[in-house]
């Protein structure tokens, strides 16, 4: 059965690549205007509102732009704004760096790729991963797809090799696998941040049938993941330390670290590095056993 949230959901029928990009431009914004009161710009609250945020009139002054035109922007209607307005908007809804990037991608008013992401992974970085150990690592793709894995990594968080390709994806497992939700000592936060991230990168595939396809399926298989994907959070890449309670060795604290590889740019390797010498030893003891 079909899902039926289709404000949600970018559907994967949908061939029309720039009216899916609109429409996801026109939630984010949206999002945003909602989440301002006008003490937090400025201006002065005025009568009691019956709904949350800055009213578009509001945004269109601080922006400098046209009312009509912040609305038709906002309704998702086939105009090209300049970059400069875009920067301009980005300010006058308080954007950070990472959401007024992903504004920029949604607006076209940023460069961006539809290739669908390189799934090869070299012989050399294969070595790499296997030379990391006992570092768990992988080579990701932006979409989360996991292309290739250490030792490691499989006796961190299982092995991929046994799963069907579809579901070696970190963000399904993270919202589908019970292992995972009880490996992940801070899950609601790495959660958040994953389709944070995820949402940032997708600005630059809206309508892709592959990213659509999985944000379709991660909405039918949990509602976690519905309710955290309608916050319209975005993140950048940051490395962060990591906490895992694994089932063998007890509490693991590695530091998280993502490099992109030349030869693969829409690739990454993704590092975890023991933070302890604990951590050190026990993923020593969880290899060799």
């Amino acid at each position: 059965m079909r899902p039926q949230h289709a404000d949600a959901v970018l559907r994967a029928e949908d061939a029309d690549a720039p009216a899916a990009r609109r429409r996801e431009l026109s939630d984010f914004l949206r999002s945003r205007r909602a989440r301002l009161a006008p003490d937090d710009v400025g201006l002065v609250g005025g009568h009691r509102r019956r709904t949350p945020g800055l009213r578009r009139e509001e945004v269109a002054e601080l922006a400098s732009v046209g009312v009509t035109w912040y609305t038709w922007l906002e309704q998702g209607r086939a105009i090209r704004p300049s970059t400069e307005v875009v920067e301009s908007i980005a300010t006058a809804l308080r954007l950070d760096a990472a959401e007024t990037d992903h504004l920029h991608a949604l607006a076209g008013t940023q460069s961006y790729s539809h290739r669908e992401l390189g799934r090869c992974v070299t012989p050399q970085v294969r070595a790499i991963l296997q030379a990391l150990e006992p570092c768990p690592a992988s080579v990701t793709n932006e979409r989360y797809d996991v292309l290739a894995w250490n030792h490691a990594e499989a006796a961190l968080v299982g092995d991929f090799g046994a799963l069907p390709e579809s579901d070696r994806n970190s963000l399904w497992l993270a919202f589908t696998s019970p292992t995972w939700k009880r490996l992940l000592v801070d899950y609601d936060d790495t959660i958040r941040r994953m389709v944070a991230r995820f949402r940032s990168n997708m600005s630059h595939h809206v309508g892709e049938p592959a990213w659509t396809a999985l944000v379709e399926r991660l909405h039918e298989a949990s509602p976690l993941f519905r309710e955290v994907w309608q916050r319209h959070e975005i993140s950048g890449t940051t490395t962060k330390r990591k906490r895992y309670l694994h089932p063998v060795v007890g509490l693991l604290t590695l530091d998280h670290t993502i490099l992109r590889l030349a030869d693969t740019p829409d690739a990454e390797l993704r590092v975890y590095t023991p933070a302890d010498e604990e951590t050190r030893a026990a993923m020593e003891r969880l290899l060799a056993g």
